[in-house]
């Protein structure tokens, strides 16, 4: 009775921390195919940037499907997921953007791109939050995510300006950035 109740007791644990533990994963926002785009992109500021921009305008165009398709079930969620996607993607950027000036890469060419895709993805979310059609009950359901997502850009786009500002101070003071090794020269 006792080794049953152990048993019992055992895989009771098992299961709770299995629900936990799954309760507390993102489900991977990239495709098996824009995986491998990445991988193939390797540490190439140019590259690997511009795939992120590509990937979160992904689902910025997706979203905006979501919400113009009348047809669409569970919008709400949907909404929810597409912008936890974009939030995520735009997430790895900026980690991507850390990455490469702490390998004090010169980033200002991409770096453009990102500066004009926030001011694109700020314009987008506010047009989402600020969208008539969407009742209080559905706004509700996506609004701290979206909340979220314009805070982190608006941080993010005065940040990527500043890092732009500095690393052309700097190339005008004469300091040149490697491509390849990632390394600083005077």
């Amino acid at each position: 009775m006792n080794a049953r109740w152990l048993g019992r007791v055992c895989l009771g644990l098992f299961l709770l921390g299995m629900t936990a533990a799954s309760a507390q994963r993102h489900r991977d926002p990239f495709t098996p195919a824009e995986i491998d785009q990445i991988r193939d992109a390797s540490w190439e500021p140019q590259q690997r940037l511009t795939l992120y921009l590509k990937f979160a305008r992904a689902r910025l165009a997706a979203l905006q499907q979501i919400r113009g398709d009348p047809k669409t079930k569970n919008r709400p969620q949907q909404t929810h997921d597409a912008l936890d996607d974009f939030l995520l993607i735009y997430d790895e950027l900026n980690d991507n953007i850390d990455t490469y000036v702490d390998r004090k890469n010169d980033i200002r060419k991409p770096l453009k791109l990102v500066i004009d895709a926030d001011t694109e993805f700020q314009a987008k979310l506010r047009a989402l939050k600020d969208a008539a059609d969407v009742t209080a009950d559905e706004a509700q359901k996506y609004e701290f995510v979206l909340t979220n997502a314009l805070e982190t850009i608006d941080t993010s786009a005065e940040d990527h300006r500043k890092l732009l500002a500095e690393q052309e101070e700097a190339g005008k003071h004469g300091k040149k950035y490697s491509k390849a090794s990632g390394s600083k020269s005077e």
